[in-house]
């Protein structure tokens, strides 16, 4: 099969978050099973390049219709780390793509219109016609709307598109100048509850709205968390527009790239180990704690990785820290804060906590100390508000990091509790979890692992193991996304 995947991200030349871990790890799955792949980004000023290989012009002058005229693109190509993919950069005083950032300008959803109208012209006039189109988030839920409603009398009319959302919470709310300056026009036709409508806002557009409304197959990214996008408010607002497309709804787990996440072939850790060779995880431990100046002890090491904002758990978060020191363990933070008060209260947390000899909070990210957090540490917190799939609590199983979850999105579909878990059988339990936002909740998960590693080293070993043996790599994901996409092929 051709398939093009059109995204704002793709690890690791743009990322900022795990859609570009998707990107990068569902495309070389599909690649690596003899499908033809290409991706196609924004050519952001921050990318980093240095990640590029033989970047070249694929396309030059693109003319990309806008506001009854036309803006010039030119398109390059390159190879990231074995993929193929094409970046536009258009030619226009507007600078999109040459912010300083991925997101957060006033005028998102224009930039990522003219990036979905601009690759879609591209397909076009390049004469590109994948099998499949797969797009993400809303920063491309109008490739659909453009493809059907405009593209298919142009010549292509045989491609199909499949919409993966990674997070509900931003839908790429906006006006009707999108329409004039993408050329779909007729607001009266698009301001409908049944197309573009956004649900409780009717003065506006919902690009999300848009990819789910006209795409050929949506999914979100755990079984879970497609649960609760239809029947919570984790969906935003648009329980009800995938109630009526229920039929083409479905969730789909994440996976980790293993060639990047292993304990035994890690690269970023100075003890390599696998379920048979446990007992080196412990040199990893003794190397974490002399580059983070903790003490030597018997005590566990609990860690955070991760983001600090209100859909982490943020409050949950501080709290484990004085918690975990409070049950006689040792506790490592890696993480920065995604607002000025949060990064100002874990820095103070950080001054207070200083000459502790028990704790180490790293305010910031830092890729190698993530892979020795993960091969060093012996549980971690995931004490999400909301998670549609989560990558942390995947890997650290991956590294015999016992995870303390809250029971929500992906992190119900991949841990399950080593004493509460009637689906599971005791030898199929991986981890804690807990299921109120509350600090008693947290703490109930938190003294049970803590009580397992201290009275029970056996049976602490034993749920280690049990979380290493299971295969949360992009096998299971491929497989699943292959079969959806030879579901829509034929429609």
């Amino acid at each position: 099969m051709y398939i093009v995947q059109i995204a704002s991200e793709c690890a690791p030349v743009i990322k900022a978050g795990g859609l570009g871990d998707v990107v990068y790890g569902l495309s070389r799955e599909l690649d690596e099973r003899g499908h033809c792949v290409e991706i196609i980004l924004p050519m952001y000023d921050c990318m980093r390049y240095d990640h590029i290989w033989g970047l070249h012009d694929a396309y030059l002058d693109l003319g990309v219709p806008w506001y009854g005229g036309e803006i010039k693109c030119d398109v390059f190509c390159g190879w990231v780390h074995g993929r193929v993919c094409f970046f536009i950069q258009p030619k226009s005083q507007d600078q999109f793509f040459n912010r300083g950032h991925v997101y957060g300008s006033h005028d998102d959803p224009m930039r990522f219109a003219f990036f979905s109208k601009a690759a879609m012209e591209f397909l076009l006039k390049s004469n590109k016609r994948p099998d499949i189109i797969h797009c993400h988030d809303w920063q491309t839920g109008l490739v659909p709307v453009m493809l059907y409603e405009m593209y298919q009398y142009y010549g292509m009319e045989r491609q199909r598109v499949c919409y993966t959302i990674h997070n509900f919470r931003h839908q790429g709310s906006c006006g009707n100048e999108i329409l004039a300056a993408t050329g779909l026009n007729r607001p009266e036709y698009y301001f409908d509850y049944s197309r573009l409508q956004d649900n409780f806002n009717p003065f506006a557009l919902n690009l999300m709205k848009g990819g789910i409304v006209y795409s050929n197959y949506v999914n979100t990214v755990s079984p879970h968390h497609a649960w609760e996008a239809r029947f919570t408010d984790v969906g935003y607002g648009l329980g009800h527009t995938l109630e009526i497309h229920q039929d083409k709804f479905s969730g789909i787990l994440n996976g980790v790239d293993y060639n990047f996440w292993n304990p035994a072939t890690d690269k970023l850790i100075p003890a390599n180990y696998d379920i048979d060779k446990l007992e080196d995880k412990a040199k990893d431990k003794q190397a974490l704690r002399q580059k983070l100046l903790l003490q030597e002890s018997d005590k566990p090491i609990i860690a955070y990785i991760g983001r600090l904002d209100e859909q982490k758990g943020v409050h949950l978060v501080h709290h484990s820290i004085y918690y975990a020191l409070q049950r006689n363990a040792q506790y490592v933070l890696l993480g920065s804060g995604t607002s000025s008060e949060v990064n100002s209260k874990f820095l103070h947390e950080k001054y207070f906590l200083n000459d502790n000899p028990d704790v180490h909070l790293e305010i910031g990210f830092d890729e190698e100390l993530a892979h020795l957090i993960y091969a060093g540490a012996d549980m971690i917190v995931v004490p999400s508000n909301f998670e549609p799939c989560g990558l942390t609590q995947l890997i650290s199983l991956k590294y015999g990091t016992v995870p303390i979850v809250r029971g929500v999105g992906g992190l119900l579909s991949t841990v399950f509790d080593r004493d509460y878990d009637p689906d599971h059988a005791p030898e199929k339990r991986n981890g804690y979890v807990f299921y109120q936002m509350d600090n008693a909740a947290l703490e109930s998960a938190m003294e049970r692992a803590i009580g397992l590693y201290y009275e029970y080293p056996k049976e602490f070993e034993q749920l280690v193991q049990q979380g290493m043996e299971y295969d949360y790599s992009w096998k299971a994901a491929g497989s699943q996304y292959l079969n959806v996409y030879e579901h829509i092929k034929y429609k």
